[in-house]
């Protein structure tokens, strides 16, 4: 720690700037989840996460949710997050939104959080976190955010079909990618998830994205439509890139297209999860040969996908 110091010393005085990692700072970690989306069920599948999160890494979490006026978890309401000041605190952002129109005090925290140089995390509807309609002093989060910060913003996917009711897209490891650290105890698997296109025909995630895994859709309206030289049936599901902010400290983040909440029943599914927070973390040499233990802290027996009134009723907030 005493070389690392003075490594970080000399580093200032030569006028480059160093984050320290986490795994690096010695403090206990404390990761956020940013949870609302009106179709995923993220206000389940990731305070699941955040419970095995803190059962084996010892860490401090803390889940966000949409709620209405009287403090009830709603994910139709698309225009509060309360408690988002925590991420000024936080080592770690999980982001799992979909089109919210936040105000800006609430947004800020969130833009902010990804302008610091500190790790993040997003599934599936991050790649449309925000939605602000005839809005144009806020119109690039809709897009521009959440290239530059993720890679991707959203375009189309292969069709719905059956939701929750049988596989739509077979998940597999991209050849040469078997031994990275995420991958530990990932097994391909089928997932729930209808494939988003990303990459491939007019569009392209940046250079300097990893990817691990990709997906090959197995309903496809694009195939029926005669589309897939636009929007090619196979295409990247989880990858890791860089983000380099204002503040000029390049950030470690993990994004996957996959999460359905049948998904998480997947035990591959939350190992790809946990195992890409903790590399986004800088703890990768924490990931145990077989990946991290993702056994469930309690039952997790989430609603199906869909809109409208599909998400549980009556919920407050979980203590952590």
């Amino acid at each position: 720690m005493k070389h690392l110091k003075l490594f970080t010393a000399a580093l200032f005085l030569l006028g480059i700037s160093i984050r320290t990692t986490p795994a690096q700072s010695g403090k206990q970690v404390h990761v956020v989840f940013v949870t609302g989306d009106e179709e995923y069920r993220s206000e389940e599948s990731m305070p699941m996460l955040a419970k095995i999160l803190k059962r084996e890494l010892g860490c401090k979490v803390t889940v966000r949710y949409a709620l209405d006026d009287n403090g009830y978890i709603d994910p139709n309401n698309t225009t509060n997050i309360p408690g988002l000041e925590v991420l000024e605190e936080a080592d770690m952002m999980v982001i799992f939104t979909r089109f919210r129109a936040l105000p800006d005090k609430q947004a800020g925290y969130i833009l902010d959080f990804a302008e610091s140089g500190k790790p993040m995390a997003g599934f599936r509807t991050a790649t449309h976190a925000f939605k602000y309609e005839d809005d144009p002093e806020r119109e690039y989060r809709n897009d521009e955010w959440p290239i530059k910060v993720f890679g991707q913003k959203w375009i189309t996917h292969h069709g719905h079909f059956s939701d929750g009711h049988g596989f739509l897209t077979d998940v597999t490891i991209i050849d040469g990618k078997q031994n990275h650290k995420i991958l530990r105890g990932v097994a391909p698997f089928k997932a729930y998830s209808w494939l988003y296109h990303v990459h491939g025909g007019e569009h392209a995630l940046p250079a300097n994205s990893n990817h691990l895994l990709t997906g090959r859709s197995l309903r496809s309206n694009h195939e029926q439509n005669g589309n897939l030289d636009k929007f090619p049936l196979t295409n990247p599901v989880a990858w890791t890139r860089t983000y380099t902010g204002s503040s000029g400290k390049a950030a470690r983040v993990f994004f996957t297209t996959l999460g359905h909440p049948y998904d998480f029943k997947d035990e591959s599914m939350r190992k790809l999860a946990l195992n890409g927070i903790y590399w986004a973390l800088g703890m990768e040499k924490k990931i145990p040969r077989k990946g991290v233990n993702v056994d469930f802290v309690d039952e997790y027996d989430p609603n199906n996908s869909g809109f409208g009134q599909k998400f549980k009723k009556g919920r407050k907030p979980e203590s952590f």
